[in-house]
């Protein structure tokens, strides 16, 4: 069984790591950003970009830290209509080893690891995920209302 691919990534060799900070600037490229888009479920996704630090740290640890920003488009979840917003978001995942040969991902927000394998980190990946977790999940259009306008009344299929 072979892993599939990311739609976006950007992997950084471990042993590239030195004992200072290094700093990755990536932006995803129009053919990522529609594969993105699918996996997401957008309309669009216009602008994807990133700028990544990557730390040793104690311990063979490695933080990936950044900022991303995004142009997205949702359909709005009563009426369907897009729903364009911008989302700049800062985050930070502790990436290491929980054994010989084993290594985890631990997002500092939660606490719970998650599993990667390979001598390298998917910061394109990492990023991906990042904007999944900053997407609103309840996206609204303007004036978009669940409320009954007192107009017609809805028809009713008879079985």
């Amino acid at each position: 069984m072979s892993a599939v691919s990311p739609e976006f990534s950007r992997r950084v060799g471990l042993a590239r790591l030195g004992a200072l900070e290094t700093r990755y600037p990536i932006s995803a490229g129009p053919e990522e950003r529609q594969a993105l888009a699918r996996r997401f479920d957008l309309l669009s996704l216009d602008r994807l970009e990133a700028e990544i630090r990557l730390q040793r740290l104690a311990g063979g640890m490695v933080r990936v830290s950044g900022r991303l920003g995004a142009d997205v488009v949702q359909a709005c979840v009563i009426s369907l209509e897009p729903v364009a917003s911008v989302v700049e978001q800062d985050f930070a995942v502790l990436y290491g080893s929980s054994g010989p040969g084993k290594s985890v991902m631990v997002d500092l927000e939660t606490d719970e690891p998650e599993p990667f394998d390979g001598d390298a980190i998917d910061i394109g990946e990492a990023v991906a995920q990042q904007l999944v977790l900053a997407l609103d999940p309840y996206p609204r259009a303007p004036g978009a209302s669940l409320e009954w306008d007192g107009g017609a009344t809805p028809a009713r299929s008879e079985d």
